[in-house]
């Protein structure tokens, strides 16, 4: 019975469309909100670095979400997405790094998946059930 449940590629696939598709959807987001770019070049700009590199979150919401999901480089988009949430934990969330919510869980627990999730695909790859498996 419990051999049934041991099928790696599921898994793979799994956690592939779950990263990347629910990362997708914050990447189109911003692609319908322009002004939520804008928000991330100022932040940016404040921080010392230029405000372009706001483009930079569409590949790390956009672009690599769709790799991941059709499993093409999967695991160059897995470090896309996770370079994208380190990113975003430092320009939106470094004060909320250390907090808890009253539930007791912690501040960060979305972003954390995000990240956690994407650098799994890294190590993890495509799995078989992927348009070029690696």
């Amino acid at each position: 019975m419990l051999h049934a449940l041991h099928n790696d590629a599921l898994g793979k696939l799994i956690l592939r469309l779950s990263v990347a598709g629910l990362m997708l959807f914050h990447g189109v987001a911003k692609l319908l909100n322009p002004g939520s770019l804008t928000w991330i070049g100022d932040t940016l700009a404040g921080q010392g670095l230029p405000s372009f590199l706001a483009y930079g979150v569409l590949l790390g919401e956009v672009v690599a979400p769709l790799m991941a999901l059709i499993g093409w480089q999967t695991r160059i988009a897995g470090l896309l997405m996770a370079a994208n949430m380190v990113v975003a934990i430092f320009l939106a969330h470094m004060h909320q790094l250390t907090e808890l919510t009253s539930s007791g869980g912690w501040a960060l627990e979305l972003q954390g998946l995000y990240l956690f999730g994407a650098v799994a695909l890294v190590f993890l790859g495509s799995g078989r059930m992927a348009w070029r498996p690696d």
